[in-house]
């Protein structure tokens, strides 16, 4: 596993952000021989890919195409499911207000669950810094990389009828996990108990909630619920 390094260069980005790509490329293959299963030609995976840019939101979108959803069903659950990055772009925008107002509207538009986790474990490393150059090399690396793994999927997905079948489904969970466990043994400033406790608060309202609310719903409250537990438990426990 690659170490993380103080310095914030865009070669250092493109550098740090190597290991998660090739989390983009597995699950960005996935998804395009899914969406290529469920009707899409090439041409609409790799331009939902750049436009879309959110890997749980493009495999619901593909899942509600194939049951004939309507319009505004697709924009809601997309907006439910990619809610969490308002919370995600707060918490990085502290560390880039000395940048322009543009650059950081363009930062927070390719942020993601990857890169956000790999900027919070950077953090670890500057002395809490951070800036646009190796921001930008880290999201456009992680940008370019998925839409180019989407196309792929999309042109393999010709040879695979059910993907489903080999567990593809699954491939976005997976790296999920992995992020997870990557930033539990990266983060310095956390104590592991505290980590443990807000991930075992979050799994258990998403098991019971999931009897009373719709999932991309309960995604939303539960993001809300967990990142506040977590910001008074950090406080409380010194």
């Amino acid at each position: 596993m690659m170490t993380l390094t103080g310095e914030l260069s865009f070669k250092a980005g493109l550098r740090d952000t190597l290991p998660t790509v090739f989390g983009y490329i597995s699950i960005g293959l996935a998804f395009g021989i899914t969406a290529k299963a469920n009707g899409l030609s090439v041409l609409e995976i790799i331009l939902m890919s750049l436009i879309t840019y959110a890997g749980s939101a493009e495999f619901i979108i593909v899942s509600l195409l194939a049951v004939h959803a309507g319009f505004w069903a697709m924009i809601l659950s997309v907006f439910l499911v990619n809610a969490r990055m308002i919370l995600m772009s707060t918490v990085v925008a502290p560390y880039t207000s000395h940048e322009s107002l543009l650059k950081n509207i363009w930062a927070g538009t390719l942020l993601t669950d990857e890169t956000f986790a790999l900027t919070m474990n950077k953090l670890n490393y500057t002395d809490h810094k951070l800036n646009f150059t190796w921001l930008n090399s880290a999201n456009l690396f992680a940008y370019l990389t998925w839409a180019a793994a989407s196309g792929v999927g999309g042109i393999l997905g010709n040879l695979i009828d059910d993907p489903q079948k080999y567990g593809f489904d699954f491939a976005l969970v997976a790296m999920f996990i992995g992020l997870l466990y990557l930033q539990i043994i990266a983060d310095r400033s956390i104590k592991f108990n505290v980590q443990l406790t807000v991930i075992l608060f979050v799994a258990v309202l998403m098991y019971f909630g999931m009897a009373f609310i719709t999932a991309n719903a309960l995604l939303l409250i539960v993001t809300l619920l967990g990142c506040g537990f977590g910001m008074v438990l950090k406080h409380v426990v010194k």
